[in-house]
């Protein structure tokens, strides 16, 4: 199984991809909205196959990317039966199975931070992706969106703690910068309901919290509880002027066919020196060539008038030309992908 825990840094989430080696097919756990393209990028370059999104509860802090994937990629909407979400396509609760070959996950239901609460373990019960019902050192909040102390401690005690204690634990978040546990830790660490704590100890401790609430409870639980869904008429993020992808980077690429089949509808930037302009590369006919390190001061020189494709030897120097670009406010500016050298082997 390939497994990559991913970062929200501006809700502190945790979003995993899953996927299966031989069959390509991928899980993601817990997206968020503001991340999409990133995924999607990690996704296309890995080649795997999104098949389902995955709720391991109605977030209050950040908005899920679960339609978004449902629309661009046709993978399926997960979330728990007891969430009260709509617009998801399959309802599970405790005991369901997510097939996916080797990240096939089976679930627990695990209430008490929320009624919708789930915990994903793999088959072999060697890891569990546990929301916020656990967290490393800590458990997930009880004072809002139908918690209960209560269920939570049994949630915990009978669904978590029963897993082997070598079992690695994933939360859905975060704020120290720490990235797993295991059960073992958690039975023996964790300072609100590890070692010999009861359940009045346990409720005792989360009713005296005093904690604020999340800042994007109202945005992020209408939002959430219809799947990440976003209001009639919002604007999308989609680049309109031509197949441009996001990289897992960050950046922006496009392929050198499509350039090539319409440079007339495009300025192309060439950054490398001009001594490479008569290498064994060559040079692309009518394109502009000012040198990387003179971009910043003559990027008063690139037309506004069409998108910008940036070139170089490679692709790497003109990602960060197209950094440069859209720092000073160009906004249709893409790399074209693996640069000189691929447009020579395609011969273009």
């Amino acid at each position: 199984m390939l497994l990559r825990q991913l970062f929200d840094p501006a809700s502190s989430t945790y979003t995993y991809l899953l996927g299966d080696g031989t069959t390509r097919c991928a899980l993601l756990i817990d997206t968020v909205f503001e991340q999409f393209e990133r995924d999607r990028a990690l996704l296309h370059e890995l080649d795997l196959t999104l098949t389902h999104t995955l709720e391991t509860h109605v977030h209050a802090d950040h908005v899920t990317a679960a339609w978004r994937f449902e629309q661009t990629l046709g993978s399926k909407i997960v979330l728990s039966a007891r969430s009260g979400a709509s617009g998801g396509d399959l309802y599970v609760d405790d005991g369901d199975v997510i097939e996916a070959g080797a990240a096939t996950l089976t679930v627990r239901a695990t209430p008490g931070h929320t009624n919708g609460c789930l915990t994903y373990v793999t088959k072999n019960r060697s890891i569990a992706f546990t929301g916020d019902a656990l967290l490393i050192r800590s458990a997930g909040r009880t004072d809002f969106q139908q918690g209960d102390a209560s269920a939570l401690y049994r949630s915990i005690r009978e669904k978590i703690f029963t897993l082997p204690d070598d079992c690695l634990l994933y939360p859905a978040h975060d704020y120290a910068g720490r990235t797993l546990t295991t059960v073992g830790e958690e039975k023996r660490w964790n300072p609100r309901i590890g070692g010999d704590a009861s359940e009045s100890d346990f409720t005792g401790y989360m009713s005296n919290l005093g904690l604020p609430h999340p800042k994007q409870i109202d945005v992020a639980v209408p939002a959430n509880l219809v799947c990440g869904r976003p209001a009639a008429g919002a604007a999308r993020d989609e680049p309109a002027w031509g197949p441009v992808v996001h990289t897992f980077a960050g950046g922006l690429e496009v392929d050198p066919v499509w350039v090539a089949e319409h440079r007339g509808a495009v300025t192309i930037l060439d950054v490398r020196d001009g001594a490479e302009l008569t290498g064994d590369l060559g040079r692309i006919e009518d394109s502009l060539h000012i040198p990387l390190g003179e971009l910043r001061t003559r990027v008063g020189e690139v037309p506004r008038d069409k998108p910008v494709v940036c070139v170089c030897r490679s692709g790497r120097r003109s990602a960060q030309a197209c950094a440069i670009l859209a720092t000073a406010g160009v906004g249709d500016v893409a790399n074209s992908a693996g640069g000189m050298i691929r447009w020579r082997a395609l011969r273009l």
